[in-house]
């Protein structure tokens, strides 16, 4: 399941909830796992979070998203919570993480998350690396939103506030967090590796603030600028950006696989080599000018990192056809707009088999079905048909190849 409902217990025993993003492929035991604090009165449901967390998990991270108490789908009353206890949520959702499937090693905090992660991550040992996006340095950053309210709060202990487009209702304990929350001193002792995502022309949260969490910390530290992003990465495309240089990023941090890189001076012109990267299944396939990863799936015992050995001979197969399909319609001027080409292979036995000459035991076949786009007669369309069946690759498998196998130093 790629997204899983994911429920827990705070502090004070209120449900929480969330949802757990995870890898289409891998090992569950191969993933790393993130938590995502949202931004102020914000829930996990917000586009930015969502895309995040998705791309994130596209590229082998899992990640928890989860409403703080009072918000969304959790139990509990807002006007109950403030700063610290939007940290001990936080605290309470990596722990349940690590109860039912690995301690975070990541932390992704936006806006006034941003300002959790890097006050909880001292508290989570576990956690290898650091991310805000659009955050201010300390939490008492956003008590502007309640300056039409904070006489009132003072007086009164209580008021009602307008963020977005909701009513909340806030106690003065808020205030008094927030003022707890003023120095950044914390940042400075964070020890984490820290990626500070922030667009220069954020109206929430000036880009100033950015540079006060980029001074406080210590090395290992980046900054990447959102160029024209708003404050919540309303666009799909910086939502997705952030997730891909987040991970990129992330992954020498958190240990993660990159993509195999051809070895150097190793490899021939019309030759391939494969290596192995596991002790498992997974395995490097490189040319002369291109990588990629063969695997098997995770019911057979391996990673799902890649197509397995059978998926990559139909592969071979189904791009010489299509590639000589179009290469003829192209030099008789047929005018074919598209090709697919589906491949199947099976092991079947002779006698079910119509197409065979043997009549006994089993045989392996494979079926390819030609998908022809474009204005064909019947009389285009069965000479490429023809055709299909002379591509090289086609050629190669019919004629029962001499594989010869040496043994080399």
């Amino acid at each position: 399941m790629p997204r899983q409902k994911f429920e827990f217990a705070n502090a004070e025993g209120q449900t929480l909830a969330g949802l757990l993003e995870t890898p289409l492929s891998g090992r569950p035991e191969d993933w790393r796992y993130a938590v995502f604090a949202h931004c102020f009165t914000c829930g996990k449901d917000i586009a930015a979070a969502t895309r995040i967390s998705r791309g994130l998990a596209a590229r082998g991270i899992a990640v928890l998203r989860f409403d703080f108490t009072g918000l969304g789908g959790s139990d509990g009353d807002f006007a109950n919570t403030d700063f610290s206890s939007n940290v001990a949520d936080l605290l309470a959702a990596a722990q349940a993480l690590e109860a039912h499937h690995s301690a975070p090693s990541l932390l992704v905090g936006h806006s006034l998350g941003g300002a959790a992660v890097l006050v909880a991550a001292q508290s989570l040992p576990g956690v290898k690396a650091v991310a805000t996006i659009g955050a201010p340095a300390t939490a008492d950053h956003v008590k502007h939103l309640f300056a039409d309210v904070e006489e009132r709060l003072h007086r009164d202990g209580e008021a009602s506030v307008t963020l977005g487009p909701r009513r909340f209702n806030i106690r003065r304990q808020l205030l008094d967090d927030l003022d707890a929350h003023a120095s950044a001193g914390h940042i400075r002792r964070l020890g984490r590796p820290l990626l500070v995502f922030h667009s220069p022309l954020d109206e929430v949260v000036p880009i100033e603030q950015a540079a006060r969490i980029y001074e406080a910390a210590l090395h290992p530290k980046s900054f990447i600028s959102l160029d024209r992003a708003d404050h919540l990465l309303s666009r799909q495309e910086d939502a997705e950006y952030v997730s891909a240089t987040l991970a990129a990023w992330a992954g020498r941090y958190l240990g993660l696989m990159a993509p195999p890189t051809r070895p150097a001076g190793t490899v021939e012109e019309g030759e391939v080599l494969v290596t192995e990267l596991d002790k498992h299944f997974l395995r490097g396939l490189y040319s002369a000018s291109h990588a990629l990863l063969a695997d098997e799936p995770l019911g057979m015992g391996g990673g799902n990192r890649g197509p397995t050995p059978y998926d990559l001979l139909l592969m071979s197969l189904g791009a010489c056809t299509s590639m000589t399909l179009r290469m003829y319609a192209d030099r008789k001027r047929i005018p074919l707009e598209d090709v697919d080409i589906e491949l199947v292979h099976e092991r079947v036995h002779a006698r079910d088999c119509a197409e065979c000459a043997e009549r006994d035991g089993h045989v392996e076949r494979i079926t390819r079905r030609v998908r022809l786009v474009g204005d064909l007669d019947a009389a285009q369309r069965e000479d490429l048909l023809r055709i299909a069946d002379r591509c090289p690759v086609h050629r190669t498998l019919a004629s029962a190849p001499v594989i010869v196998t040496h043994l080399v130093d």
